[in-house]
């Protein structure tokens, strides 16, 4: 009997090593690795570069905490201000630390202006913003949210991407707007750019605070560093986690200097946060994304994905029904129950990640190659032809 708590359905697979976008059990079986540990492992596993940094920092200091400066951290502060919309960041370990980050520097800011009253962030329908008792609040999924008391107050959902809606829920305590620019765990749904335009006019119009969750989005994923910047809008504040550490754990909330300033000693902390360690491979994860034609090669090798997958939803109609998402994160909504289409891939090894409506999301590492997406499509085809003599069983009864 495990001593760890039950809370995840396992696969029963345990992994020895990993080798770009390949991983390999135990046995030395190998799986090709769409999955990126959740769009993690944005430069694939045992990249060398990562492994010299992190090797490189553990010799010399592992933990200060932030009651002294820390070089790396500092630096990397400001390259992702100078990329970004961002004028001051702070950072965590963890997407959810990301976010609750944000969620403060929104109160936070209203209430160094003179509107403590405004507390409240709209939120949408599907979201998922993290595990903690605030951010299963601001996601407002009954399945997140039960057993675990009243939820914490201060979110107003809507429904849909209307501007209408969203203008309809503001009132005189609501501080900003938290919504994802394509929402991963939610079922790959994109924000459309028309929308995230409104919604910005909207937040300059009524005094709030456009709040961007791109834990999962950002960091090159989508083929922009963050997948706000396709549809031309900067937010206010913005969570990012995940790809940021390349596989170690590394957040960052981000925030303009109107925000930022109003965040002063005492107001927010973190014992681990922006370690040695952490911005050693954070500054060399940006070192590759960020070197001229890396970006480019993301979008190419996400447009080569998207198209084959579409050929694929034509001649799998019984199993796919839609194409979804941008760049090298993609997810296929499918007929089936999406349990049974990532058994049947990881059954021909190749290892993906279920999403919520019915979705199955492809998140390769953002180094994947022509050759890896010419395997994965070649492996989702024998996967849906599996699939069809059961979905023709099930259909005739």
């Amino acid at each position: 009997m495990s001593a760890l708590l039950p809370t995840y359905a396992r696969s029963g697979l345990s992994f020895a090593r990993g080798e770009g976008a390949f991983l390999f059990d135990e046995s030395g079986e190998r799986y090709l690795d769409f999955s990126s540990g959740i769009a993690v492992t944005a430069l694939g596993h045992a990249h060398p570069h990562l492994i010299e940094a992190l090797k490189g920092q553990a010799e010399k200091v592992w933990h200060v905490s932030n009651l002294h400066s820390i070089a790396e951290q500092e630096r990397l502060g400001q390259r992702l201000c100078d990329a970004t919309f961002a004028d001051r960041v702070f950072f965590t370990n963890s997407g959810a630390e990301a976010v609750e980050a944000a969620i403060k520097c929104a109160r936070r800011y209203h209430f160094v202006n003179g509107a403590p009253e405004r507390y409240r962030l709209i939120t949408f329908e599907g979201a998922f913003h993290g595990r903690t008792l605030a951010t299963i609040a601001a996601g407002g999924q009954a399945k997140n949210l039960e057993g675990f008391g009243p939820p914490v107050d201060g979110f107003d959902q809507v429904t849909g991407f209307d501007i209408d809606a969203v203008r309809d829920a503001i009132s005189d305590e609501t501080a900003g707007v938290l919504l994802e620019p394509i929402m991963g765990e939610g079922g790959m749904r994109e924000v459309p750019y028309r929308f995230l335009q409104d919604l910005r006019a909207l937040c300059n119009e009524e005094g709030l605070l456009l709040v961007a969750d791109e834990v999962q989005s950002g960091v090159g994923r989508t083929g922009r560093f963050y997948a706000h910047e396709w549809a031309e809008i900067t937010p206010d504040i913005m969570a990012s986690a995940k790809g940021l550490g390349g596989g170690f754990p590394v957040g960052a909330c981000l925030a303009t200097e109107a925000v930022g300033q109003t965040m002063v000693p005492g107001t927010h902390g973190s014992t681990f946060g922006g370690n040695p360690l952490a911005m050693a491979v954070g500054n060399t994860v940006l070192d590759i994304v960020l070197e001229p034609g890396f970006l480019e090669h993301v979008a190419q090798m996400g447009l080569r994905l998207k198209q084959r997958l579409a050929g694929l939803a034509d001649e799998h109609s019984e199993i796919l029904v839609e194409v979804r998402g941008q760049g090298l994160m993609m997810g296929l909504k499918c007929k089936p129950e999406n349990a049974k289409l990532v058994a049947a891939l990881r059954e021909r090894g190749m290892l993906t990640v279920p999403a919520g409506d019915n979705v199955v999301r492809l998140l390769p590492p953002l180094i994947v190659g022509e050759e890896e997406i010419d395997l994965a499509c070649h492996t989702i085809d024998a996967a849906c032809i599996a699939l069809k003599p059961a979905m023709r069983g099930t259909a005739s009864s």
